[in-house]
């Protein structure tokens, strides 16, 4: 871990005054005596160099976390470096790019999201993954997820069965009570001098920034709401999701959400605001 300027400043120092030339130097107790200022920017430059050692440790720590094959911080790695239209080297794992453009290698990249996880029941890896349409997460197309598949069945570990959910976002239903400040919203939510809808946008922005494969935790969810400037008091009167079911390939019922949950998809889009009823509260 890198020393701070002034416990390398001071090392210095005392190495100064115990050897029997150097001591010499210390003629002044000013800060800005010469010695002073040239010990100083040695120390400076040494910081540097040891917090440059720290940051590259950490980096190289984490690079080959994440390439060890098999591990699971792996399979995401490898999905995350899926480049769509272009083949990976015969009997490797890495792409030649050759002569494409740095703009044609980065469109490739089309999984933007991808989480892992373990499947409790048999042997198998659970690898959910999202793309982005406008800056908006969602499914890749039919065409990507042959491509996709090939890939993985092709840089997977032999005899392991990787399960990819590329499903539509689970469905988010909110049933909620707000009681509200009438000086500052009005009946219906709308801030009275923005002319904005600061509920909803509080809700947008909580999804969005939920972690992929993160969990949706109520408490939390109250406590974003409760930030939103006229609200008194948020109540959930029940929140339930729904996701795709493969057998149907189509959304299941609603389940109730009790404390928190994890999406099946990885992530969530909220049905509608219609049920978010607001109450004034003039107590």
């Amino acid at each position: 871990m890198a020393r701070t300027i002034p416990e390398i400043q001071n090392q210095m120092l005392l190495a100064i005054a115990s050897d029997t030339v150097l001591s010499t130097l210390l003629t002044s107790r000013s800060a800005t005596a010469v010695f002073r200022l040239m010990t100083y920017i040695v120390a400076a430059a040494i910081f540097v160099f040891e917090d440059n050692m720290d940051t590259h440790k950490t980096e190289v720590g984490t690079e080959l976390y994440n390439q060890k094959s098999g591990r699971l911080p792996w399979y995401r790695t490898m999905a995350l470096r899926f480049q769509y239209g272009f083949a990976l080297v015969p009997d490797y794992d890495f792409y030649d790019n050759g002569d494409a453009t740095d703009e044609q290698v980065e469109a490739s990249k089309i999984i933007k999201y991808a989480a892992v996880n373990e499947a409790q029941e048999s042997s198998r890896v659970i690898l959910k993954i999202a793309g982005e349409t406008g800056e908006v997460l969602s499914p890749i197309s039919p065409e990507q997820m042959e491509a996709f598949e090939a890939y993985i069945e092709e840089i997977k570990v032999a005899g392991v069965k990787v399960d990819i959910i590329n499903f539509l976002p689970d469905r988010l239903f909110l049933n909620l009570t707000m009681y509200y400040d009438p000086e500052i919203l009005a009946s219906n939510g709308m801030s009275i001098i923005n002319g904005d809808f600061p509920v909803n946008d509080a809700i947008r922005d909580y999804l969005k920034n939920l972690p992929f494969n993160g969990e949706f935790v109520i408490a939390h969810f109250v406590d974003r709401l409760q930030q939103v400037p006229g609200i008194k008091i948020p109540n959930v009167n029940i929140i339930q999701s729904s996701w795709i079911d493969p057998a149907v390939s189509d959304y299941g019922m609603p389940q109730p959400i009790n404390i928190r949950t994890i999406p099946v998809s990885g992530y969530f889009t909220p049905m509608g605001f219609d049920n978010i009823n607001y109450v004034a509260d003039v107590v």
